[in-house]
């Protein structure tokens, strides 16, 4: 079958739209995983089908697929995107200012900015509360220090590989986040690196040491995996991501939010601070309320159609 596609991206991870409002396509993970390849398909770190929502509160419905066709919860730079589809196309009235996206996360209010002809230029996601309770993250390293308010939660944990024990604290934004802060590159050992002699977050061998904490027993979901250094006055936060499902890609929303989350948690950073990924620089703010609102762009690439088998 023939599908008309949008390819868009927030920050470089990147997405297939397909506009699915009569609610009738169910793709395969073979077939997500064929329009995700980049070799052979359109590539994007996932799909995302926008579907129709049968919750009365929201616009619309975000259904978020990974490359490897597994289903996700929520995405952070996917949410912007959809936000983008649906204003850019007049699914959601541009002078609004303001939308819902339902997601398996929950609904999700979006603050949006417009250009002179009436398309979304940035967003703020209302993000909700991070989750930290380590039975809901879910993670099987045990509570080890209480948040002012006297919630447990997993900080800095030790969690053992095959290049010693790394220090993770776990939060969950709809879907889980080790968070690993490096303090010291040169206490890790120099095969973790690309070049032994460089040492810093930018040569970390990511794609091994991220899928084998991504797949560990220690968190039953799997999960998605951070690995930060923070400033020393912790306005801002340095962060690659392997996340679950893709492997390392240009950003992650829900992961800038967990390790801003996380920073704040470890004394590391205050509640308000940016983070800078691959791919650029998305803005958090932990506010009072409990919840983590995100502020950043979202763009499209190109357009087309695709065969689908």
């Amino acid at each position: 079958m023939k599908i008309e596609f949008v390819k868009m991206h927030g920050l470089g991870n990147d997405f297939v739209f397909i506009e699915d409002l009569g609610d009738e396509l169910d793709l395969s993970a073979e077939q997500v995983e064929r329009l995700c390849d980049r070799h052979f398909g359109i590539g994007a770190d996932g799909v995302i089908v926008v579907k129709p929502a049968d919750d009365a509160s929201c616009d619309a419905r975000m259904h978020y697929i990974n490359a490897d066709g597994t289903l996700a919860q929520m995405c952070g730079n996917g949410v912007r995107c959809f936000a983008k589809y649906l204003v850019d196309r007049r699914n959601v009235d541009p002078a609004a200012h303001s939308l819902c996206a339902q997601t398996l996360a929950g609904p999700r209010e979006i603050g949006f900015e417009i250009d002179e002809a009436g398309c979304m230029t940035s967003a703020t996601v209302d993000m909700g509360a991070p989750i930290i309770d380590p039975s809901l993250v879910p993670t099987r390293l045990e509570a080890n220090a209480r948040t002012d308010g006297g919630n447990p939660f997993v900080r800095e944990a030790l969690a053992d590989s095959p290049w010693g024990a790394f220090r993770f604290t776990c939060v969950s934004m709809g879907n889980p986040h080790a968070v690993c802060f490096i303090d010291d590159f040169s206490a890790l050992p120099g095969d973790l690196f690309l070049n032994a002699d460089d040492r810093r977050l930018a040569t970390l061998d990511l794609a091994r040491v991220g899928a084998f904490f991504e797949s560990n027993a220690l968190w039953p979901e799997k999960t998605n995996v951070e690995f930060a250094v923070v400033s020393p006055d912790g306005r801002r936060i340095d962060m690659r991501v392997f996340e679950r499902g893709c492997g390392e890609t240009l950003a992650c929303g829900t992961g800038a939010c967990a390790t801003a989350v996380a920073g704040a948690l470890t004394d590391r950073a205050p509640r308000e601070t940016d983070v800078a990924l691959l791919g650029g620089t998305l803005h958090i703010r932990w506010s009072d309320s409990g919840h983590v609102f995100m502020t950043g762009p979202a763009a499209e690439a190109f357009r087309g159609t695709v065969d689908v088998p």
